[in-house]
Formats: C-alpha cells, sequence, structure tokens
C-alpha cells in the first residue's frame, strides 16, 4: 500500500466511506490511479456534514415567519422617478468608470432541448439564428461600445461542458470580444449520497458526482482566480445572469445605480407573477432576512394574500438577476463559502456490484439567492416580463424555444411599430417574424434615437442591424 493510498483510505474510513475500497483488490492499476485522483480532491469534512444532514442528525428550522419584500415598482410615484433618474446616471458613471464585470452561470447542457452541447450553443434567435452565447456577447459589445470600457466577461461552466464552451467560443471568434477579457471557470462537482449517507458510485472506479447549484459560481469565482483577476481589473460590482434568459440586460444603470445608491451588496430583479398558481420563488423575508421563497415553502393562504390593490402580496417573481459587489463575493467566501446546503432527492443511475441500477440518493446544492441574508442591504427591483426575462428551460409548452423566440419577437414588433417602420407580413401564428440587434438597440429608446437603416432580410424575417 502506498503512502498516497493509506492517507485517502484513512480519510475516507474517517468519514464513514469505508465501502468505496469494497472492490480495491478487482481493480487494474489504471483504474485505481482514477478513483485514487477523485477521492483524493474530496472534501471529506463536508461530506460528513452532508451525510448528517441525510440521516436528519440536525434539528429542523421549524415554521418560518414570511412577509413581503419592500420593492422598487415598476408603476412609479414621483419620488421613485426622482430616485430613478439619480440612479440611472449613478449607473452610468459606474459602467463608464469600468467598475461593472459581468457573470454569467453557463453550466448546463441543451440535452433537454434535444441538443447535445452547452445550453449557451443552443441557437435560439428567431431571424438570426444566434446562439444564447452569441445573443449575450453582443449585449456586452454594446456595453463596451456604449460606455467606453471593456465588458469582463466571467464564464462559469461545469466540467461536462467546460471544453465544449472554450471550443465554442474559440470557433466563433470569441463573438467579436477581446479574448483577453473572456474568463472560463468551472463550478465544483461533489459526491452525491444514498440514503444511509454513503457516497454513490458512477463506475467502479469513479465517484457519481454533481454539480453544487448555482451558489457554487460565488465559490468557484473565487477559487478559479476570478475574484484576483476582478481586483486587479478595479471593479466592484458583478452584474450576475444565466444563460437560458437571452432578454437579460447585463449593462442596466438604473439597477446598477439603485445598487450603488444604496450601498448595497447584493441586489435583485423581479417580475410579477402571473397568478399565484405560478410556481416560480418569490423574493421576501424569511424570519426577517431578506431570501428567495421557493413555491412549495409558500403557504396557500400566503401564495393567494393580496394587497389593498388586488396585487399578489408575494408576487416578486424570482429572474436570477442579480448585482453582486465584489466584496460580499470575497466575504462570502472567507472560511469557505458560506452558504446553506439544499437536499435534492432523485432516482439516479449508480454502479452497484458491476451492474448500473436505479437507486434513490441525494444531491447537494447551494442556491445564489441564499446570499441575500447576508447582504446588510439590498434593493429589489421590478421590471417588465416581456422586456427582460423569457428563459428557455423545456424543449415545449411554457419556457421553451417558441415561447422565446415568439417574446423576442413580439418586443422588437413593438419597438418597430412605435419607430413607424413597416412590419413584414406575420407568420401562421400571427407573429412578425423580426429581430434587432443588441448591437442596435436594447431598447425602445435607443431604437428610436439610433433611427435604424433598412433591415437585413433573412427568409421571411427582418433583421435590424
Amino acid at each position: 500500500m502506498s503512502a498516497r493510498e493509506d492517507r485517502i483510505r484513512a480519510r475516507a474510513l474517517a468519514a464513514g466511506q469505508e465501502h468505496l475500497f469494497r472492490h480495491w483488490g478487482a481493480l487494474n492499476e489504471a483504474s485505481r490511479a482514477r478513483l485514487l485522483d477523485e477521492l483524493e480532491s474530496v472534501d471529506f469534512d463536508l461530506v460528513q456534514r452532508h451525510r448528517a444532514l441525510v440521516r436528519g442528525d440536525l434539528a429542523g428550522a421549524g415554521t418560518p415567519s414570511l412577509t413581503p419584500p419592500e420593492v422598487f415598482p415598476l408603476q412609479r410615484s414621483a419620488t421613485h422617478d426622482v430616485r430613478a433618474r439619480e440612479a440611472a446616471q449613478r449607473g452610468i458613471e459606474a459602467l463608464s468608470r469600468g467598475h461593472v464585470g459581468y457573470l454569467l452561470v453557463a453550466g448546463g447542457q441543451a440535452s433537454r432541448l434535444g441538443y447535445e452541447g452547452p445550453k449557451g450553443a443552443y441557437r435560439i434567435g428567431p431571424v438570426s439564428d444566434w446562439s444564447l452565447f452569441e445573443i449575450h456577447a453582443r449585449r456586452l459589445r454594446a456595453a463596451t461600445e456604449r460606455y467606453g470600457r471593456p465588458a469582463p466577461w466571467y464564464v462559469m461552466t461545469s466540467q461536462g461542458n467546460d471544453a465544449q464552451t472554450r471550443e465554442f467560443f474559440a470557433q466563433h471568434g470569441y463573438f467579436g470580444l477581446d479574448a483577453r477579457d473572456v474568463f472560463f471557470f468551472s463550478q465544483a462537482m461533489i459526491p452525491a449520497l444514498d440514503h444511509e449517507g454513503r457516497i454513490l458510485m458512477a463506475a467502479e472506479d469513479r465517484l457519481f458526482l454533481a454539480p453544487n447549484g448555482h451558489g457554487g459560481s460565488l465559490e468557484a469565482f473565487s477559487r478559479s482566480g476570478a475574484l484576483d483577476d476582478a481586483r486587479r481589473r478595479g471593479l466592484r460590482h458583478l452584474s450576475y445572469f444565466q444563460v437560458d434568459n437571452p432578454l437579460a440586460p447585463p449593462a442596466d444603470p438604473l439597477f446598477l445605480g439603485l445598487h450603488a445608491l444604496e450601498r448595497a451588496s447584493m441586489s435583485s430583479k423581479v417580475v410579477e407573477k402571473r397568478s399565484a398558481g405560478e410556481k416560480v420563488g418569490v423574493i421576501g423575508r424569511v424570519d426577517g432576512k431578506l431570501g428567495c421563497i421557493e413555491y412549495s415553502d409558500l403557504p396557500a393562504d400566503l401564495r393567494e394574500a393580496r394587497d389593498e390593490r388586488g396585487k399578489l402580496r408575494f408576487g416578486a417573481g424570482n429572474i436570477a438577476l442579480h448585482v453582486i459587489d465584489v466584496d460580499f463575493v470575497e466575504e462570502l467566501n472567507r472560511g469557505g463559502l458560506q452558504l446553506p446546503w439544499h437536499l435534492a432527492k432523485k432516482s439516479m443511475n449508480v454502479w452497484e456490484a458491476g451492474a448500473q441500477v436505479a437507486r434513490q440518493g441525494v444531491k447537494f446544492e447551494t442556491f445564489v439567492f441564499d446570499a441575500l441574508e447576508r447582504s446588510e442591504r439590498s434593493v429589489t427591483l421590478e421590471v417588465e416580463r416581456t422586456r427582460e426575462f423569457s428563459p428557455v428551460k423545456n424543449h415545449s409548452g411554457e419556457d421553451s424555444p417558441a415561447t422565446t423566440r415568439a417574446d423576442l419577437c413580439r418586443l422588437h414588433a413593438q419597438w418597430i411599430r412605435a419607430a413607424g417602420l413597416t412590419l413584414p407580413e406575420p407568420d401562421e401564428s400571427g407573429l412578425h417574424p423580426v429581430e434587432v440587434d443588441p448591437l442596435l438597440a436594447e431598447d425602445l429608446e435607443t431604437f428610436l434615437a439610433r433611427g435604424p437603416k433598412r433591415p437585413e432580410v433573412r427568409g421571411r424575417g427582418h433583421l435590424y442591424r
């Protein structure tokens, strides 16, 4: 037995994971080396804490007190308008001084959409046929042109799509961005456990590993050197968004300015829920601390409760758009990522006794919105769903490529109609096939101010660029 094997065996035994070496004698040298490599990277202290969670060794928190958040509303008073103008100017200053970086969470695969590859490589432009990555990149290029500063882009991948993502960016010339301003890093993978707290196996020489949730983006940002890069660049704020939402406006002066004026550490955008039954988490206070309340955790009476105006009291739907201060990311990682762990109990295909079998197991995730409770000050900004949120999650139905493309066409048709321009004939579903390049405009005001040229015709659609 080598010293390395002896050390790793001792760590596994101390963590109650001696079963990992049950079939050691049947492994060849290459398989033994591969298993040791994986085990050496395992945080067995964390496995111990996860094991305690699975086995119910930690006491429950009881029934929490839930209250709505304070929201900077979409329908604003004169006082709100004054604040909004001041905030927009502050946001422009932050962007013009190069204080803003961009953190994209892009660790997912597009297999649910019928595409084998990173979700960001999925083509979603209704006329342009641009990928999600390209649409986001063009928004960042627009910010670079508008504010005269580079747009440092931190792209979080996963173990499963990191190489493919890097290759996709390289093949497309980084979509016109400077490659030196694009920083790739991967989130951590951690072992899944069975219901007795034992690490599951994916093969005789491999552990069953799963991503540590979107909250892991903050840990990976620190661990990968991205935080050091942000420091060198003089960044103060990170605009956080997810790859599946092509309407996300990363360089929003109003949002950045409200965050800065409030001296917040982390802030959020929300949209009004379509109905009480929409299964989306809402921003609210849990025992006085700001956070996201999952749909399943909101009692039916609170889910249906309305205020004096008839609006849902818990209607601030979380859309995963945040501003997070660089200092706050460092604080959250001091001594290890300071976010709670959530258990996801699922059926998994694991390796047991020489065969792949279905077993119930537990994955562990951290959620980025849990960091809100650590932020002493925070802004919750309500925005229009039709302008800022249309995610691509499902193959068909709600939040699918079809609904996202339709939302893009509807939004841009409104701009074109408002500019007095002629729309192409609607298609069989009644949609006008139009799209506006983010490099031209990201909102109606800019579109009108720039006076678009004759559009480029692609098939039956018009692309304004």
